[in-house]
């Protein structure tokens, strides 16, 4: 028997660091869209695993390759060859577009893989005029670790955290101007964005932007380096979002989140001539690409084949989308504005969002509030319409209220 909500809560407040905001829930199962908590209250999730479950809960291909490889090898170190890794490396760059022959490099996150990349760019970058700052975008975010969290331009993420990591300048998003200013720098040796930022609430880059962007690592020697953890692997409807955007090819790219299907995996992806700076000794990993995490990339890759789900993602968001803009005609002083890209949605409220995400969760849904205002949803990408319509009926009776 799992223990009692209350109990786990006991056990959280004993023993656990106070660093998250959790939610009263304590859940036990999962299942497609649906999660189940330690009273055995059903929620439809339409934020499963933050973006890491992009095929929902358990999906039956990670599961059967996860118990299978269990049985048969469940770590061996990076000093030796295995074959997931050469197979899901060639899995990922199959699907890249304008990258040529790119080389793969495998950690445990996304933080992990923008730790690599900036990594990367700046031994590229020494090699190449002694180069080392990188240009970000403000609003961003990259990840939890000193580097990344350099690289997000958030300074309420920052704040208590300095001294920080040197060599970074930030502007906006879609401000080519600004990008232009930031170059003048000759020391810059990359510019990394999120083609759709993700976490900072559903904001796509244009094409124009990263199209300059492009141009401008061209003339001054740099590098485009483009995060796609949070909406990489189908979720934009393309397997990338910078395919979805329309944007020049990256130098490197990496990802994360729904790579593994709900098993902690990253992935850096580089051009052979970029990837060839990371020699034996620059850089590393115990448990990156291990036997399990690489199994289950492959079944996520396999599954978005087979079921055609880039295909679905495209039709389920035209329908999320529809959905939300019905809420916004419903409710035009409570909804600013909706964002969608795909299955990555937003409802900006012009009112602080945590009482309406508190009421879709008593109400049976799992969604989250970011930047306080944005209520976010990041459905699985094999969601169905009838569980799009579940959550919408939820969201209406919640902003009603």
């Amino acid at each position: 028997m799992p223990l009692s909500t209350k109990e786990t809560a006991d056990l959280y407040a004993q023993y656990l660091i106070g660093n998250y905001g959790r939610a009263p829930i304590s859940i036990v199962k999962g299942q497609g869209s649906y999660v189940w908590d330690a009273d055995g209250k059903k929620y439809l999730d339409l934020l499963p695993g933050l973006g890491v479950d992009g095929l929902g809960h358990c999906p039956p291909s990670v599961v059967e390759a996860l118990r299978k490889q269990a049985g048969e090898l469940l770590h061996i170190h990076n000093n030796y060859l295995m074959e997931g890794q050469g197979k899901l490396a060639r899995a990922l760059v199959k699907h890249l577009s304008g990258m040529g022959e790119a080389k793969a490099f495998f950690c445990n996150s996304g933080t992990e893989a923008s730790e690599a990349a900036i990594k990367l760019a700046r031994l590229w970058g020494k090699k190449n005029g002694g180069k080392w700052k990188i240009v970000s975008l403000e609003n961003g975010f990259h990840g939890r670790t000193y580097g990344a969290l350099t690289a997000t331009g958030q300074p309420k993420l920052q704040a208590g955290t300095e001294p920080l990591l040197p060599g970074f300048i930030y502007v906006p998003i879609n401000d080519t101007k600004a990008l232009e200013q930031a170059f003048e720098d000759r020391e810059i040796c990359g510019f990394m964005a999120e083609p759709v930022q993700g976490e900072g609430g559903i904001f796509p880059c244009t094409k124009e932007f990263l199209t300059a962007a492009s141009a401008l690592c061209d003339l001054r020697g740099a590098l485009l380096m483009y995060d796609e953890v949070q909406a990489g692997m189908g979720r934009t409807g393309d397997m990338f979002a910078y395919q979805t955007v329309g944007a020049p090819a990256p130098d490197i790219l990496w990802l994360a989140k729904a790579l593994g299907g709900g098993f902690p995996i990253g992935a850096m992806l580089a051009r052979p001539e970029v990837a060839e700076h990371m020699v034996p000794g620059t850089h590393g990993t115990t448990f990156g690409g291990n036997p399990l995490a690489c199994a289950a990339g492959l079944a996520v890759i396999e599954t978005v084949e087979k079921e055609n789900l880039l295909a679905h993602v495209r039709a389920m968001g035209e329908h999320l989308g529809q959905g939300l803009h019905g809420l916004r005609e419903k409710f035009p002083a409570l909804v600013r504005e909706v964002r969608r890209i795909g299955l990555m949605a937003a409802l900006d409220l012009s009112v602080p969002g945590k009482p309406y995400l508190e009421k879709c969760r008593d109400e049976g849904l799992l969604i989250n509030c970011t930047h306080d205002t944005v209520l976010r949803l990041l459905p699985a990408m094999n969601v169905s319409a009838a569980e799009l319509d579940e959550g919408l009926r939820i969201l209406e009776k919640a902003l009603a209220q």
